[in-house]
């Protein structure tokens, strides 16, 4: 009787010992949808600075998180909106340059994103906005046959932390996430 009762807690823990790897998206991941989205390295931008066409060109966020900006130099641009961004452009170029610039700085590219597991191409690709798990999956060559298809696993970075949690398919991505569909059971 003993051997049978260890024997089914054995049982038991093993199952849930299974199930642990089981990660909810934690709330900051669907609250980092709603806000402003933040540059990073990888993103394209496209900075205007109005009747200044020497000035007007198409910058990367480079490794470091930063623009190398004619005149001014290296600007921070990681974790900045395009708003920041264009502040800290027109504060720089005031400062001995231009009298009143006006300048304009929107995202041409963002960075990709990265799908991994379960579909038929992983690999990096191109992040629209507005794009959900399930339109990713679809530009990976849609779910493998064998691929878990009601959530998958997102890592995303969040206030500076890698953070990993289960999604549905129909939540939203942000640019740079990690997207890894499972392997189903059965």
């Amino acid at each position: 009787m003993k051997i049978r009762l260890v024997a089914s807690a054995i049982c038991i823990l093993t199952i849930l010992s299974g199930c642990s790897g089981y990660r909810p998206a934690p709330s900051a991941f669907h609250e980092a949808v709603m806000r402003p989205y933040l540059l990073d390295s990888g993103d394209r931008l496209r900075v205007t600075v109005f009747e200044q066409e020497g000035l007007t060109n198409v910058y990367s966020v480079d490794q470091a998180g930063y623009i190398s900006f004619p005149l001014v130099g290296a600007v921070p641009a990681r974790g900045h909106t395009t708003g920041q961004l264009e502040g800290a452009i027109a504060e720089r170029l005031r400062a001995g340059y231009l009298r009143d610039p006006d300048v304009s700085v929107e995202v041409e590219r963002y960075r990709p994103i990265f799908i991994m597991g379960e579909v038929g191409s992983a690999g990096q690709y191109t992040y629209v906005p507005g794009m959900t798990v399930h339109k990713a999956i679809a530009s990976a060559g849609g779910f493998s046959p064998r691929a878990q298809q009601a959530d998958v696993d997102v890592t995303r970075v969040i206030n500076g932390k890698v953070m990993t949690g289960r999604v549905l398919t129909s939540d939203p991505l942000l640019p740079g996430d990690t997207i890894y569909v499972r392997e189903r059971l059965f």
